[in-house]
Formats: structure tokens, C-alpha cells, sequence
């Protein structure tokens, strides 16, 4: 049953469109052919207009040669300039042309990734899960109640002794197991380089140890549903050209971090809100305002961080914390924080 299970998560990873390529920064891959043919060309010109003007008498001595001389060097040289303007618009159109089949593939993945969820049926079975869950709770706490009833009222069992077998009677449809030690409970705790490794997603397609830490890390519940709300609010911001590698925010204090961890809001984690780029703030907080589920994502990303950061905390080493704060993940915490107020 292990096995198949796993099995499952692996074949769920699988289909959930990865991170690679979606909100990762295009990179601009160095020389490219509209730069060598511009090279070229000014290379070419230059030459002829050396090889012209070595041929042609220099008349700056004549009346009039410095008014010639200015219009000689200007013949020179607008054409080159001309040029490199032709050579930078046309790798502008075409870094425009990528941007816009990046738009278009995050689009399909959020597509493909919400019509393949919804033929799963997961949608529709998480609030009975999560149901049954609650009923599970419930029988149980009635179930220690009736036992301390038993042990401390001795008039009220005497009193009453009809209601022992009903409520055993309840508890016959649920063994007394349901909610006792289960495999995810005997699992080992996550490591905190893994923890780490898995929140900053894995860098290439090359990069083994990262795709091994973010399997591991998606066994642990809780780190499980940080890196899907991670996920997706970094695939959100992208759409806007947002990439958190871009962001060089300012660096916070492990003990900043501690306090937040251990539950302080507002003034005193300000130190947190350290990134400065207005124009990914800006457009963060007008998306926030204007797409409600962007909006929505966004908090759902905030509560799990919250959550996360406080089981990890305790803990983590300082280096730890700074290292986690390095990821792409915490960077993301960081912008949506404080367009959000959290650090107000």
C-alpha cells in the first residue's frame, strides 16, 4: 500500500506542470545574431570610410574645413548609429516574442494543471475528507469524555448507566484505531537543508539534488501545500513579468525573523519588508486590488508561510534562517507581505 501510494504522489508530481521555465527570468543568452550582423555592418562602414577619406586631400586648413571636417565625422558615424538603433529594436521584438510564448505556456499550465485536478475529483473530495476528519475528532473527544466520566463520577455512572452502551454503540461503526499513529505519522521529520532546498525550487533541469530535496519535501503535508501555494503565487507574478530572482531585498536579522516566527506582527518584523523594487511593488499591489484570485492565492501563500515559518523556527539555526531567507520562496513572502500590510 506504501508503494502504490508513493507511486501516486510521484505520478501527481509528474503531471503538476513544473517550476522551471514558468517564473524563472528568461535568460538573455549572450551575442546573438543581430549583434554580430550589426558588428559586421559597422565594421564594414568604418572601413570604407577610412579607406574613402585616406584617398580624399584634407582641406581643415581651407576656409570653411572645420565646418567640413564636423559634417565628415557626422557622415561617419550617424550611419553606425543608425545601425545599433536597428540592431536594439530588433532584439527588443524579439524579446517580446518570447515573453509573450511564456505568457502563453504559464497560461496552458494553469489550465491543463486546474481540468486535470478537476477530472481527478480532488476538488470535490477534500471537503468530505476533510469531513470525515472532523466526525473522526469528535467520536473521539466523546469518546475521552465518557472515560473521565467514568473515573471521576462515580454517582453519575451509577445514575446513569444507559448511555455507556450507546455511546460504545457509536463507537462500534469506528475502531477504536481510526485516528491512531498512521505512515505519514511515522515518516521521519523533514530535513531542514531539504526544507530549505525545496522552498527555493530547483534551478535547471540538470539540478538532481534539487528535484531530490522537493520529492522528499512533498512527502511532509504541511511543506507539501507551502510548495503548491509557492507555486502558484510565483507563477502568478510572472504573468507580470515579476521574477524573484530580480528582487535584492534587504537582509533581516535572524532574530527578526525568530520574533516573527514566534507570532509578532506589525512594527516589529518591519525589518522584513526590505524589498524595494517600486515597480514590482506597484504592480503586486494593482494585481492584488484588481484579480481576486490573485488576491486570494496571495493570502493563502501568506497563512501557509506563517505556519511553516513557525513549525520551522524552533528548530533552525541562524544560518538556517538565513539561508532560508534567501529562496525564492521567502523573497515572495517578503513582496506579498508588505503589500499586504504585514509589516505595517
Amino acid at each position: 500500500m506504501a508503494d502504490t501510494n508513493e507511486q501516486a504522489e510521484s505520478n501527481e508530481t509528474r503531471a503538476r506542470p513544473t517550476p522551471l521555465g514558468i517564473y524563472d527570468k528568461p535568460h538573455s543568452g549572450g551575442i546573438t545574431s543581430i549583434e554580430i550582423v550589426a558588428l559586421a555592418l559597422s565594421g564594414v562602414w568604418l572601413l570604407g570610410a577610412i579607406v574613402f577619406f585616406t584617398l580624399v586631400p584634407n582641406n581643415v586648413d581651407e576656409p570653411g574645413g572645420g565646418m567640413q571636417f564636423l559634417l565628415t565625422m557626422l557622415a561617419v558615424f550617424m550611419p553606425v548609429a543608425m545601425i545599433w538603433v536597428a540592431a536594439t529594436a530588433a532584439r527588443s521584438s524579439r524579446v517580446m516574442r518570447e515573453e509573450s510564448q511564456r505568457l502563453q505556456a504559464a497560461i496552458d499550465a494553469i489550465r491543463h494543471a486546474y481540468i486535470a485536478q478537476s477530472q481527478s475529483g480532488t476538488l470535490g473530495h477534500e471537503p468530505a475528507s476533510v469531513a470525515r476528519k472532523l466526525d473522526e475528532i469528535a467520536a473521539a473527544a466523546r469518546n475521552t469524555e465518557t472515560v473521565l466520566a467514568t473515573f471521576t463520577s462515580r454517582r453519575d455512572q451509577e445514575r446513569a448507566p444507559a448511555p455507556a452502551p450507546e455511546k460504545n454503540t457509536q463507537t462500534d461503526d469506528q475502531p477504536a484505531l481510526a485516528l491512531g499513529t498512521q505512515a505519514v505519522d511515522m515518516a521521519p521529520p523533514l530535513a531542514n537543508e531539504d526544507f530549505i532546498r525545496a522552498l527555493h525550487f530547483p534551478e535547471t533541469a540538470e539540478d538532481e539534488a534539487g528535484f531530490s530535496a522537493l520529492r522528499r519535501a512533498l512527502k511532509d503535508r504541511s511543506t507539501a501545500q507551502l510548495i503548491q501555494a509557492a507555486q502558484d503565487i510565483l507563477t502568478l507574478l510572472s504573468q507580470d513579468g515579476i521574477y524573484m530572482d530580480d528582487l535584492r531585498p534587504d537582509r533581516a536579522k535572524p532574530e527578526i525573523w525568530r520574533h516573527f516566527g514566534q507570532g509578532a506582527r506589525g512594527r516589529a518584523i518591519a525589518g522584513l519588508g526590505g524589498v524595494r523594487d517600486r515597480s514590482s511593488l506597484a504592480l503586486t499591489s494593482g494585481r492584488m486590488k484588481q484579480d481576486p484570485i490573485f488576491r486570494d492565492a496571495a493570502h493563502h501563500f501568506l497563512r501557509r508561510f506563517d505556519k511553516a515559518f513557525a513549525e520551522f523556527e524552533p528548530n533552525a539555526t541562524d544560518s538556517d534562517i538565513s539561508a532560508l531567507a534567501e529562496t525564492r520562496t521567502a523573497r515572495a513572502f517578503m513582496l506579498l507581505g508588505r503589500v499586504a500590510g504585514t509589516f505595517d
